[in-house]
């Protein structure tokens, strides 16, 4: 059956930077719509952080724009999220997800009710 499993998170000081890869197991990641969102709590709502189309056409909240990048590494069915410049804000817990084929509905707002398949989540924290 399909898995997601993300790897990478840490505990890394304010300026720093993290990589964050999600593999995907049984089934082929090439043409689907991909994310990265993040969620403070489990009582909060998942955040969408990042969002990847078939085209790899990305879209990013406006909070990490410029500091965040999301690519496929479609071969090794593998969803990567390189952190720039990270804030105490941007600790959470970052989930992996994979939706429909094609385009992200609704990119560059894609909901999280748009993914099908989600990974257990890697944690991340920066401190100051």
């Amino acid at each position: 059956h399909v898995q997601l499993r993300e790897s990478g998170g840490g505990s890394v000081q304010a300026g720093g930077s993290l990589k964050l890869a999600c593999h995907v197991s049984d089934l082929s990641i090439s043409i689907r719509c991909m994310g990265w969102f993040r969620q403070v709590t489990k009582d909060e709502r998942m955040v969408l952080v990042a969002t990847i189309d078939r085209a790899k056409r990305s879209s990013y909240a406006e909070f990490v724009a410029g500091r965040f990048t999301i690519y496929r590494d479609n071969p090794k069915d593998t969803l990567n999220l390189e952190m720039r410049d990270l804030k105490p804000e941007d600790s959470g817990t970052y989930y992996c997800a994979l939706g429909q084929i094609g385009e992200c509905p609704g990119a560059p707002r894609t909901s999280a009710g748009a993914f099908e398949y989600w990974g257990q989540g890697t944690p991340v924290t920066v401190f100051t």
